[in-house]
């Protein structure tokens, strides 16, 4: 193993990026870039520093060979439990995640959807513009309405089938190979513009799409048929922003999950594993709560508020629950 692995190597297990490891050693990011891609080698005074740092020594970091002997026992359990990704398998798990990403943003968009043919036939029901039965119109809006949600289940499966062979990404530590970090970073620096645009047009689409609500309000002061088009339009671009913000979450973390970094630090990695269940049992009450209340009141232009809310709420959920494990 060369200098340049054993930075990146060392820098991973202790969960640090480039810019957190190049702070410490009081030198610029380039710097640490160039020695992991084998394009320059620090100084002696860097490479004690980095010894003192890491906690190994300075055999360790300058001699080609390492003997199972020279390191300690935690990096040996480490090192045997990590999982190596080789440049052409993290191509192909770039390439799976971009195409998982559109097919789930979609499946995401299609459950936000789902409620509006319901909305809108049942408008127009009100509104004497329908010439069927009440359970007629209930009967092909829910209809439409599962058939979407199947659709959205259908995308969501497929996806995690593809994604299965890559899930220890998100669980054990990872080791890649000379020039897949290199890659993988620059491929990571030219999405960067892109995703910071479509955040920001998902979140922004989020918080306007009350507009068209206060809209109809402001034109006709009492319950028209111009108010259910607001709810289907609230609905809509709601859908559409958080179509965006799944798609580019999605690729960021992919970056992320093979860089070990942002979220998929190795002291991340841990905590999920500890935690994980916590998010399977809240979202599986929460869409249970959501689809109960729905169908009991039959309000679906009301009940798509227990989304945001639940997300905002599961950060605080999520610290309880883990700060009150800490103490016991």
């Amino acid at each position: 193993m060369i200098l340049a692995d054993k930075i990146i190597d060392l820098r991973k297990k202790n969960g640090w990026s480039q810019e957190e490891l190049a702070e410490k050693l009081d030198v610029s990011r380039q710097s640490i870039s160039k020695w992991e891609g084998a394009q320059a080698i620090p100084d002696m005074r860097r490479i004690v520093q980095m010894s003192e740092l890491f906690g190994v020594s300075t055999d360790y970091l300058l001699k080609e060979k390492l003997e199972s002997s020279e390191l300690s026992s935690d990096e040996e359990a480490a090192e045997t439990c990590a999982r190596i990704v080789g440049l052409e398998e993290a191509n192909t798990i770039l390439q799976i995640k971009e195409s998982n990403a559109g097919r789930v943003a979609l499946g995401v968009m299609l459950c936000i959807l789902s409620p509006v043919p319901l909305i809108l036939l049942g408008g127009m029901w009100d509104m004497g513009m329908l010439a069927l039965a009440e359970n007629q119109v209930a009967g092909i809006g829910a209809a439409v309405l599962i058939a979407m949600i199947g659709c959205a289940v259908a995308l969501f499966v497929t996806c995690s089938l593809r994604a299965k062979p890559y899930e220890f990404l998100e669980q054990a530590p990872v080791e890649t190979l000379y020039g897949v970090d290199g890659m993988v970073r620059e491929r990571q620096e030219k999405f960067r513009p892109i995703y910071t645009r479509q955040l920001t047009v998902g979140i922004v689409l989020c918080v306007v799409a009350v507009a068209p609500l206060f809209l109809s309000l402001i034109v006709s002061g009492e319950e028209s048929f111009l108010h259910i088009l607001s709810v289907a339009a609230l609905l809509a671009l709601v859908a559409v922003g958080v179509l965006l913000i799944v798609r580019v979450s999605i690729l960021n973390g992919a970056f992320q999950m093979l860089l070990e970094s942002g979220d998929y630090t190795r002291a991340a990695k841990l905590d999920r594993a500890k935690h994980g269940y916590i998010g399977g049992i809240y979202w599986g009450l929460v869409t249970a709560g959501y689809l109960a209340w729905s169908f009991a009141t039959d309000g679906w232009d009301r009940t798509w508020i227990v989304w945001p809310v639940a997300g905002v709420a599961f950060g605080a959920v999520y610290g309880i629950i883990r700060a009150l494990q800490r103490k016991e």
